[in-house]
């Protein structure tokens, strides 16, 4: 099982790591609208997958990195030798037009900017500082291999409910999407470069309901929220799973939290998760 090559914000290596016997069997597809740092798609590496985010640099990143892994892994060795606080500043300051050299610079951000954290300004443009991980390249075959985990993914920077609504049966859809709450202090999240409000929550939360109907099977991880219980009240079987927060830099000061998990499938061999609600 290949590590994902991003940090992302709200990814799931907590969850194929304490909770893998949640995943279903069995499957025809894997869908994922919310693809992120991929976690859950290195953990099962499905033979067949339908792989989506809002963000295109994201998509555009994992489009390289199918096709041409071995002149990304070149251009990440070159940076290497010239990382500095200078390269980084002028390398977040500019935009390629180039697919690659697009590709290069947003993995060469994500892996030494401050906690893998992905944030742009109202403008579009990418504007996380520096962190203090200095390592860029990638061990020796390490891309060629998470090419070949890709070469059978249908890459596409598409809006979510798009891509669940391809979903059919036997489709194994795995949907983690932005952890928007009602009612709230801050009742939204800001989702690559644009608002995930909760009228979004409501449409995702009917564009599952209606790729189960069709057969497919559904897990679904969102904020532990009575106002998100109460969206999926009548759906699936619920799960509280407990997790290290990862939003501190230092491990030592992440606390204790919740999420909530909906599957819609029996597990293998009627083994239970941890926690569940009903």
């Amino acid at each position: 099982m290949p590590e994902p090559f991003l940090k992302w914000p709200g990814g799931k290596r907590w969850l194929v790591q304490q909770h893998a016997t949640m995943f279903p069997s069995s499957y025809r597809r894997y869908i994922e609208p919310f693809l992120g740092g991929g976690a859950v798609f290195f953990y099962l590496l499905p033979t067949s997958a339908v792989l989506s985010d809002t963000n295109p640099d994201l998509i555009n990143a994992y489009e390289c990195l199918q096709q041409y892994p071995a002149l990304v892994d070149r251009r990440l060795h070159l940076l290497q030798k010239q990382h500095s606080k200078e390269l980084y500043y002028r390398i977040r300051a500019t935009l390629p037009k180039n697919a690659l050299e697009r590709a290069v610079r947003f993995i060469y951000l994500n892996r030494t900017c401050f906690n893998g954290i992905y944030r742009v300004n109202r403008n579009g443009d990418f504007n996380v500082p520096i962190g203090s991980k200095t390592l860029v390249e990638y061990p020796e075959g390490y891309l060629q291999t998470l090419s070949g985990c890709l070469s059978k993914a249908s890459l596409q920077a598409a809006d979510f409910e798009d891509t669940i609504n391809r979903a059919g049966k036997d489709d194994f859809v795995f949907v983690d999407p932005p952890y928007t709450v009602m009612h709230n202090n801050n009742n939204f999240i800001k989702y690559n470069d644009r608002l995930f409000l909760w009228s979004d929550q409501l449409r995702l939360a009917s564009a599952i309901k209606r790729a189960a109907s069709r057969g497919a099977k559904i897990m679904l991880s969102n904020a532990d929220h009575h106002s998100v219980r109460e969206l999926y009240r009548e759906f699936g079987i619920h799960h509280r799973i407990n997790r290290s927060s990862m939003l501190a830099a230092e491990a030592s000061h992440r606390c204790q939290t919740t999420e909530l998990l909906i599957t819609t499938y029996p597990f293998p061999n009627d083994e239970q998760p941890r926690g569940p609600l009903r």
